[in-house]
């Protein structure tokens, strides 16, 4: 397991090293991991998924702009991937309190260095693996737009023939779906996409 700067786990330096004007070592922590793996043969780039969710899948979203080529398929959950407008509006409940994480933007040096890996605005013409983004109409957390917009970019700028898949739960939270069969139907659409685009058949 993987422990990249911004979590908690290697103590209080470990996390105050990944935050705010530090935040970019997040990903490379993160994409060092995954060539490491490459290197020593435990995958390959043909066969690496790459997931995260909410603030997880800013990491992915912004790891796969700053790195295309590192993996097969990408999947991102609820992902926090408009960062610059979302941050840019107190009227969000989680806005104000998550600048002590990201920084603020009304602040130009917070807003520059923010703008430089906010996965949005970062997206451009390049050849971008599978991505499966999936959001729910409900989350409070994640504005259902914030991913339906990136992947509408995600798929003007793709200059690739790889498939970035948009799925919408009309009836589901931040969480996700509730109820155990529920749950189990989403991950099996999620199994059923990783499979058919590894070519596993059996």
């Amino acid at each position: 397991m993987a422990h990249v700067r911004g979590g908690g786990e290697m103590g209080r330096y470990w996390y105050e090293d990944g935050r705010l004007l530090n935040k970019k070592k997040t990903f490379t922590d993160f994409i060092a991991a995954a060539e490491h793996l490459i290197a020593e043969k435990y995958t390959s780039s043909d066969k690496l998924i790459i997931s995260g969710g909410s603030a997880g899948g800013l990491l992915v979203g912004a790891v796969a702009n700053m790195r295309p080529d590192l993996c097969r398929v990408v999947v991102a959950e609820m992902p926090f991937v408009d960062l610059m407008n979302t941050m840019l509006d107190p009227s969000l409940p989680l806005t104000v309190i998550e600048y002590e994480e990201w920084g603020n933007p009304n602040e130009e040096e917070y807003f520059n260095y923010m703008l430089s890996y906010s996965p949005y605005d970062n997206v451009g013409a390049k050849v971008y693996p599978h991505i499966l983004i999936t959001t729910s109409l409900n989350d409070t957390r994640v504005q259902f737009w914030e991913p339906a917009k990136w992947t509408a970019k995600l798929r003007a700028n793709n200059s690739g023939d790889n498939a970035a898949i948009f799925k919408i739960t009309m009836e589901a939270g931040h969480g996700g779906v509730s109820g155990r069969y529920e749950r189990l139907r989403e991950y099996a659409f999620e199994y059923a996409f990783l499979l058919d685009v590894l070519g596993i058949k059996n």
